[in-house]
Order: C-alpha cells, then structure tokens, then sequence
C-alpha cells in the first residue's frame, strides 16, 4: 500500500502544481492560449463542468458536487481494492494514478467550480479540439493500468479448478 499512496501523492501534486504553474503562473487563465510546440503541444484554457470530453456538464452546483462525491467514492472503493491487491506492485501504481488524478480533479471541482484543462495537443492534420490535463492522463492510465493488472480475485484472476 505505501507505493499506493506514494504513487496518489505524486501524482497529485504533480497535477496541482501543473494547474498552478500553467493556469496562474503563466496566466493562461487571462491568455487563453500559449502555444508552446504548435501543433504538437498548445496551451488552451477550457473549464470542463462534466466529465471527459464534457460529457453531463450542466453547469449547475447539483451535478459539480454530485461530481466530487462520485469521484470519492470511486477512490474510496479504489483504496479499498487497493488493500485486496496487496503485494501486485503494477497494480498500486496504477491504482495511485487514478486515485491521485480523480483527486487532483476533485480539488479544482471544490476550488473552481469545473476542472482545469490546459493541454491541447494534435498532429499530422488534424486539429483536436479538446484540452486535458495531468489528471486526466492519470485517470485514463491508471483506469487501464487495473484492467491490465489487478488479479481481482484469488489465484491470479483465473477460475479455480474444482476437482471430481
């Protein structure tokens, strides 16, 4: 468990100080757009109210706190299966991942009223429209990282063997 939380810690601030040094810092949050590598890596200020790619963003204080209680629940269970996973090391990282990034979103939520997303990125043609964040990437990882690697259940996520 303790690369678990380091893992959710790192990541975190990680996210916090990315938010700050980009969003405050260099004050993206007035600018709008930095671009930094066009068209590989662009800075663009969106609020997200929703979830990835703005999904059930209502705008109203009902779904941005019905967000953050979702999100700690989420972590809550993930902390919980987190302790079943004791000794899978792949999987504690990427349980910190997600844990670290659903959190880091949870702050903005609280702090801002709708996440902070800053990274836009496209290439070879074709312009993406949608911004994301360090958070975000997290979450996506960490959410495959547990696919990939949590056993699940005992003997290695296979069905035992019963014999005759």
């Amino acid at each position: 468990m303790r690369r678990f939380w380091i893992t959710a810690a790192a990541t975190f601030g990680l996210d916090q100080l990315t938010k700050l040094a980009v969003v405050h810092w260099l004050d993206l949050i007035n600018r709008v757009e930095i671009d930094v590598i066009p068209p590989f890596l662009n800075f663009r200020m969106a609020w997200n109210y929703g979830i990835n790619f703005g999904l059930l963003s209502h705008g109203s204080d009902l779904a941005r706190w019905g967000l953050v209680v979702m999100a700690m629940v989420i972590s809550a269970w993930v902390v919980w299966w987190m302790r079943r996973e004791r000794g899978n090391w792949k999987a504690e990282l990427a349980g910190g991942l997600l844990v670290g990034g659903a959190l880091g979103n949870v702050i903005d939520r609280i702090a801002y009223g709708a996440v902070a997303d800053f990274l836009n990125m496209s290439c070879c043609g074709i312009e993406n429209p949608y911004a994301f964040n360090v958070a975000d990437i997290a979450i996506f990882a960490g959410a495959l990282g547990l696919v990939v690697f949590a056993k699940g259940q005992d003997g290695g996520g296979k069905p035992t063997r019963r014999s005759r």
